[in-house]
């Protein structure tokens, strides 16, 4: 009979967790490894928050039951020629429409440049505009200086790093800033839904 109860018990604080759990997809585009480290900052943050179980996967290994999965989507691309590099825009491209199963989520974008004014905003735009289609709430950073989400200069001075995919440490607090605030907001949101 104590078994039996201590199972209940165990079950019980498994439901209530997976109930109260936020769940957040962080999916990046990177090939020189830029922005893969701007996602790793972006996970940092998001994991930081209480209760949430973090997905981090490169866009060759997400799934539509990732994004159908998640609470929160954040999406991060390098900018290609002032566009959303092709293999991210597919990936959202090819995200369930029919019925509307993305609508009041939560949706954010990071981005990776390598200069000062290269097209970091017109792609972090391009990405929240793909997520509004959906019926997606976006969320920015926590203050006017992330107003879009989160970028990084990557291959100018005074920001480029001796080693190679290596990323500012000031981009990177503003990559765990981001996941910090999409993480407690999509909390927030899905107290209240319930």
């Amino acid at each position: 009979m104590k078994y039996f109860l201590i199972g209940i018990i165990i079950c019980g604080f498994f439901q209530l967790y997976a109930q109260d759990t936020t769940k957040i997809l962080i999916v990046y585009y990177s090939q020189q490894g830029h922005t893969e480290k701007m996602a790793q900052a972006v996970e940092k943050g998001a994991k930081a928050v209480a209760l949430t179980s973090v997905r981090l996967r490169s866009v060759q290994e997400a799934k539509n039951t990732d994004v159908l999965w998640a609470d929160a989507i954040i999406v991060g691309s390098p900018v290609y020629n002032a566009n959303v590099a092709p293999s991210i825009q597919s990936f959202i491209n090819r995200w369930p429409f029919q019925g509307e199963p993305l609508k009041d989520k939560i949706g954010a974008a990071f981005v990776t440049a390598g200069g000062i004014s290269a097209g970091e905003e017109f792609v972090q735009l391009n990405l929240l505009k793909s997520m509004l289609i959906f019926g997606m709430i976006i969320v920015g950073g926590p203050n006017w200086t992330q107003a879009f989400g989160a970028s990084a200069v990557t291959e100018e001075d005074p920001f480029k790093q001796e080693a190679a995919g290596e990323v500012d440490s000031r981009f990177l607090q503003k990559g765990e800033n981001l996941g910090r605030r999409v993480t407690e907001i999509a909390s927030r949101w899905n107290r209240n839904q319930n």
